[in-house]
């Protein structure tokens, strides 16, 4: 691997700083529905571009949530933050848990929006087809956004996100990605650790369902904590913005400054 700046905007100047990791569909703009009413006294938040996306699209590198993982830590180096927290959205929440896995002592929390587990995503035959050629393939983007949000959004909403994955990732990189973040399996490298951790499922989305979140994130993680939005699928960022930074930033603000290294606490309830 090779060292890498990762692009990135930085937004408010508080004292807790939280890294947000995008996912597999989009780059730091995945987040702009949330950016408007985020607490910047409370918090820094460091949006960036994975290798493959946005400002990085034509970044070289072995596009996996290892090496992003090293690239973020490489980045919070890079800002001074020796203690922070990490949100990450589907992909970019297993490059959260491979982060917890890499340096788990400068962890204080970390948020998964979707996350795709530790252990990855096993797809049958015909789906893998239908994700592995999303590469270059607009329809089946927009299937796989419609299958995880219920079936239920407009038209428009489904071109409009279609439009802006493909404006916003490399093609060969976006199918790299597939291989890390969907086939490899890291639990057993983060399972046991005591750092806070919640993940947050939509109830639209039948594919990282609250469920399969308490099978897999809840269980790894002795202070783990599933919760489930009633009016989201697959995007909360976009669909139900407002209740995802209440769930969120609650979480976050619940860290306490005397925690100890290893980020023991109070151990979290399902929701």
């Amino acid at each position: 691997m090779t060292s890498f700046t990762l692009p990135h905007e930085l937004h408010g100047d508080g004292a807790h700083k939280v890294f947000a990791v995008h996912g597999w569909f989009a780059d730091r703009s995945a987040y702009a529905s949330v950016l408007p009413d985020l607490d910047i006294t409370s918090f820094t938040y460091a949006l960036v571009d994975l290798r493959g996306y946005g400002e990085a699209k034509d970044a070289v590198g072995a596009y996996s949530t290892a090496e992003a993982a090293q690239d973020l830590l490489e980045l919070a180096d890079r800002l001074g933050w020796e203690r922070f927290s990490v949100v990450g959205h589907s992909m970019g929440g297993a490059v959260a848990q491979r982060l917890l896995a890499l340096a788990p002592g400068r962890l204080r929390r970390i948020v998964g929006v979707s996350p795709v587990p530790a252990s990855g995503l096993p797809l049958p035959a015909d789906q893998w087809e239908l994700f592995a050629d999303a590469a270059h393939l607009p329809e089946n983007r927009r299937t796989i956004i419609d299958f995880t949000t219920g079936g239920v959004r407009p038209a428009a909403w489904l071109e409009r996100m279609v439009a802006r994955s493909l404006a916003v990732s490399d093609p060969k990189a976006f199918r790299s990605w597939l291989d890390s973040w969907a086939g490899e399996d890291f639990h057993a490298e983060v399972a046991g650790v005591r750092v806070p951790a919640l993940a947050v499922a939509g109830r639209l989305d039948p594919a990282l369902s609250a469920a399969l979140l308490r099978e897999t994130w809840r269980r790894w993680y002795p202070y783990g904590e599933v919760r489930e939005l009633s009016g989201a699928g697959h995007y909360a960022m976009d669909e139900s913005p407002l209740e995802l930074i209440q769930v969120v930033e609650a979480f976050l603000d619940a860290d306490d400054e005397d925690e100890d290294e290893s980020g023991t606490g109070a151990e979290g309830e399902e929701a």
